[in-house]
């Protein structure tokens, strides 16, 4: 895309501003975390706008995730909000930047009844096959079964801080197969609840992403 992709533009914001921006508008996000590259002013710009605390990522997922953990009590306070002890936390991908506020809703409901991890997702419309490394089908999951994970992710808090440290004690070749935080939690044995997720949380991730979200946004869909 050219540049960064949370800093590629739809409609004169870029995906971070509609990140932030839905977040904000949720309601429930008391203090808001961004990782970001090193020596990127742009991003630093934005968070701050939006009174967001900018944090420099990793070089993994997971390296970024627990910077933004440990930098978490050093947010500012969002306005509406008191100083109260945080006990729960939303991962969020600024690619998922129109995501609606009942996603979050839904997600922070789940948390307040107790779980320790809440994903949104999606049922699955297409026929989901496996296939082995040569390319040859050896199954097809039920699609009542499956579902597709969106952001934001919520997790008790101590049970987030606790799953990142024990990270590092897993073999490398499962750690480098963890792709998000909820299948870290699986992968610790800590129980995940599927919540309903949106449409509009859609991944921008290809130009035809890109495109698509223009569009809709062009036309007011989003």
């Amino acid at each position: 895309m050219g540049v960064p992709k949370a800093l590629v533009e739809i409609a004169g914001k870029t995906l971070l501003e509609w990140a932030l921006e839905g977040a904000v508008t949720s309601g429930v996000a008391t203090r808001l975390v961004v990782t970001v590259p090193v020596g990127d002013t742009q991003m630093r710009d934005i968070c701050a706008r939006f009174g967001a605390l900018a944090v420099e990522g990793g070089n993994t997922r997971a390296e970024s995730v627990t910077s933004a953990l440990v930098a978490l009590e050093d947010a500012p306070v969002q306005a509406g909000f008191d100083d109260a002890p945080i006990t729960g936390v939303l991962v969020h991908d600024a690619a998922r930047c129109f995501t609606p506020p009942q996603v979050f809703h839904a997600v922070i409901r789940a948390l307040a009844a107790g779980q320790q991890a809440v994903i949104p997702a999606l049922t699955v419309v297409d026929t989901i096959k496996t296939v082995d490394a040569s390319g040859l089908v050896t199954g097809t999951p039920a699609r009542s079964q499956l579902r597709a994970v969106q952001t934001p992710q919520g997790f008790d808090l101590a049970t987030l801080r606790q799953a990142h440290r024990e990270v590092k004690n897993l073999d490398p070749v499962t750690a480098e197969a963890i792709t998000d935080d909820a299948m870290l939690a699986e992968t610790l044995n800590i129980p995940v609840l599927a919540v309903a997720g949106h449409p509009h949380a859609f991944k921008i991730t290809t130009p035809l992403d890109l495109a698509l979200a223009r569009v809709l946004q062009e036309d007011n869909y989003l």
